[in-house]
């Protein structure tokens, strides 16, 4: 649904789930790093978002998001589930998980899209096979 003061974007590719922090020894240390494949993720959303504001200021206030997860179907299953898949006669129920798509995308349009991801309010997620991979995000204030 596309909303009059809406930012909308699409960013190509299978959606990656949050990956969490990984633990590296530096001799007598211990640091945190972001898997490599979350970082470059949350930078392509960056990328996208960015693109999609076009130099409008932050929204303020409540946001209400919707995302649509597009996922494809695996190259070993038949035509005809393949083709009933593409129909959303089947639903995707394999990685990546939602809730850690969201969270990556979220955390990649802070400072962006939004001041902070705590103001989203309304949020609607769908994840359905597609004939190629992607996700769609919208955002607008409340």
């Amino acid at each position: 649904m596309e909303h009059q003061t809406a930012i909308a974007f699409v960013i190509p590719g299978t959606p990656v789930g949050k990956g969490r922090p990984k633990f590296a020894r530096r001799g007598a240390f211990v640091t945190t790093y972001t898997p490599e494949k979350t970082a470059s993720y949350e930078n392509l959303v960056k990328v996208k978002a960015e693109e999609a504001m076009r130099g409008r200021p932050l929204l303020d206030g409540p946001v209400a998001v919707d995302i649509c997860l597009y996922v494809t179907p695996p190259a070993s299953w038949s035509g005809k589930k393949i083709g009933a898949a593409l129909a959303h006669q089947i639903r995707p129920t394999t990685k990546p998980d939602m809730d850690n798509v969201i969270k990556g995308i979220f955390d990649a349009m802070n400072e962006i899209v939004w001041k902070d991801d705590k103001q989203v309010c309304e949020l609607k997620v769908v994840k359905i096979y597609s004939p190629s991979a992607s996700a769609r995000v919208e955002a607008w204030p409340l």
